[in-house]
């Protein structure tokens, strides 16, 4: 097995708790490189070593759940299997027991909380920078309105044709994080993050089309990302035009989302725009002036500024980096 660029490894004790013999993480949490150096001691409140660079090191792959939700990887999304044995986390106040073949999708997973490993439970997973998976997404609100299920159940039972996908989605990433030095490793592992995106959307949509959700507040966050599906996030980017869209107050609108899926309206909006604003830039004919026009920014600046913010680099940048390199 070829080793990757960081694994986070715990150091699991055994501790008191409602799960006898069962493993409970204790600090620190190191992040290694492939030579088995420390570049980092996770949770430590001193003497760490260094910062995790997300923004450098995109991808993480671990097969350490105990590690699963240490504080540097709060913004982060977490997908992991369970291949082996028994475990449980709590999340949102509920606690929930994994076996073989589940699949836990967890953006944010600090969020989880009181991790405990059975003797022999083994698991894989991988993380990676949120907003760099949004990024890689076509204008696609499944993403989006997923959100509402996985905050409210972030487990998707699999079976064994379907586990043996995702781990071989899991080891494609793994087996190529070693290749920083190719010139389109990013594009490469983006590629290979949207295949696996894909396959989870695939098991994610099957289990929500069995599931209702009928109370008032996740009808509400629906009739929002079925508006955001139409498109209108291009010109409308205030929290205000949507509440009123949905005639109910900013204040409710902004607390119902936050509750029911973990994440503000407002980034629901970016999420929504973000593969918008790509297509525009990736067409040639139009001019950042047009663009910037067409998306309803007052400024150029303000143009430029909230591409920064979301794709990482300025809008000319961004247009460099669709060149060939030479």
């Amino acid at each position: 097995m070829k080793k990757t660029t960081l694994i986070i490894r715990g150091q699991p004790a055994p501790q008191g708790g409602s799960h006898h013999g069962w493993h409970h993480p204790t600090r620190p949490v190191v992040i290694r490189n492939m030579q088995g150096e420390v570049i980092a001691r996770l949770g430590e409140e001193q003497g760490c070593t260094d910062d995790l660079d997300i923004e450098k090191d995109v991808i993480l792959y671990s097969t350490d759940f105990l590690a699963m939700n240490a504080p540097e990887l709060g913004h982060t999304c977490m997908h992991l299997l369970c291949t082996a044995g028994e475990g449980s986390f709590v999340f949102n106040e509920r606690c929930y027991h994994i076996v073989k073949n589940d699949l836990v999708v967890l953006p944010n997973p600090t969020r989880a909380k009181n991790l405990a490993a059975a003797p022999g439970m083994e698991v894989e997973w991988f993380a990676a920078d949120e907003k760099y998976l949004h990024s890689l997404l076509p204008s696609n609100n499944y993403s989006i309105g997923g959100s509402i299920s996985l905050n409210q159940n972030p487990v998707i039972k699999v079976d064994d044709r379907q586990a043996e996908i995702l781990l071989e989605d899991l080891h494609r990433l793994r087996d190529r994080l070693h290749d920083r030095h190719l010139l389109f490793y990013r594009e490469m592992m983006g590629s290979l993050c949207l295949t696996m995106m894909y396959d989870i959307f695939e098991l994610h949509a099957r289990r929500d089309a069995t599931d209702t959700h009928s109370d008032r507040t996740a009808i509400i966050v629906r009739q929002l990302t079925d508006l955001l599906a139409t498109g209108i996030s291009r010109t409308e980017r205030d929290v205000s035009y949507y509440a009123e869209r949905l005639n109910v107050s900013t204040k409710y609108l902004s607390a119902t989302v936050k509750r029911v899926t973990g994440h503000s309206v407002s980034s629901f909006i970016d999420r929504a725009m973000v593969p918008i604003l790509k297509k525009y830039l990736n067409n040639e004919r139009l001019s950042l002036t047009q663009i910037a026009d067409r998306m309803n920014f007052t400024s150029l600046s303000y143009f430029s500024r909230y591409c920064t913010k979301h794709l990482g680099q300025s809008p000319s940048d961004y247009r460099r980096s669709l060149q060939p390199r030479g």
